[in-house]
């Protein structure tokens, strides 16, 4: 579950803002229990603590599912999510002149890519889930969604610097997750990344998420498939490259060759690698936040 700063996430944060209700999310994340039991553990009464169940699940952290039982059926309440995250706004950056390009997910410039695998635009599905051929059909350009379990996509980026302007920083944000055939909260995949041939390191996402549906993803798209990701950004500084605030290699923006007239950028899972999870790229349209893979030069004047 992603959580932002605006009021559409207060039911989770208020749901949160207990100290019985953290008591019942440590709970049940040892197992399911019913409101009788978790009222006995927690030494409280079956109405109280139905009340505080009701709000977890209306906050979206747990759900309650019927199961049999030697007296007939139960309502059992377990763990909806298994992780949460919150994005803040924008931090705010040294105030150097940009240059900014927002490139589709289906405007890739080459592929190698394993089953499962896929593209989808906003209309429907870009021909047979699955079939790789489909990821060079002339219909790709208009994805707003696509996912692999191995390989990779490489976009080229046009370079808009001139002679006369010093790059500063590179930001690239796009919206990803792992792949799972259907979701899987807790699907750890590496994800590398390079960019003009340079390594700048690998983040690990952790999994395909599917608890909510994504606040833009369309309705005609199945609801037991991946819905969202989650809004990583890169920064290449003149010190290495960050993810999210996070050192993860030493390479800088005197390293990627900046003045290069068009730059390449791609994002791979690797045979080998410790998490082999596949990717899930989420363009305008899809996911939580409505827009492409964005790059930012910035950039001051010589």
């Amino acid at each position: 579950m992603q959580l932002t700063l605006d009021n559409d996430s207060l039911p989770v944060y208020e749901a949160l803002a207990s100290e019985v209700r953290l008591k019942i999310l440590r709970l049940l994340c040892e197992q399911k229990m019913n409101v009788k039991d978790l009222a006995a553990e927690l030494r409280l009464s079956s109405p109280i603590m139905t009340m505080h169940v009701r709000k977890l699940a209306t906050a979206g952290l747990i759900k309650t599912e019927r199961v049999p039982g030697k007296s007939g059926s139960q309502k059992l309440s377990a763990l909806a999510v298994d992780n949460i995250e919150v994005k803040f706004p924008k931090r705010i950056i040294e105030s150097f002149k940009i240059h900014e390009v927002h490139i589709p997910v289906g405007h890739y410039a080459d592929y190698k890519v394993e089953p499962t695998c896929g593209l989808a635009t906003l209309e429907g599905f870009v021909g047979n889930v699955d079939d790789i051929r489909y990821f060079s059909d002339p219909k790709r350009v208009n994805a707003a969604i696509i996912w692999f379990s191995k390989g990779f996509v490489e976009y080229k980026v046009p370079n808009f610097l001139s002679s006369d302007e010093k790059p500063e920083m590179l930001e690239l944000s796009f919206e990803i997750s792992s792949e799972f055939p259907f979701t899987n909260n807790n699907w750890p995949s590496d994800i590398h990344f390079v960019l003009n041939g340079q390594e700048l390191g690998c983040w690990t996402s952790p999994g395909d998420f599917g608890d909510t549906r994504g606040i833009y993803t369309p309705a005609w798209w199945p609801l037991d498939i991946n819905q969202y990701g989650l809004l990583k950004k890169l920064l290449v500084t003149t010190h290495g490259t960050y993810m999210d605030g996070d050192k993860i290699s030493g390479v800088s923006i005197k390293d990627i060759d900046a003045y290069r007239s068009v730059y390449t950028f791609s994002l791979a899972v690797r045979e080998g690698s410790p998490h082999v999870g596949g990717l899930t790229i989420f363009g305008k349209g899809f996911g939580n936040y409505d827009d492409d893979i964005v790059v930012r030069m910035y950039y001051s004047n010589i």
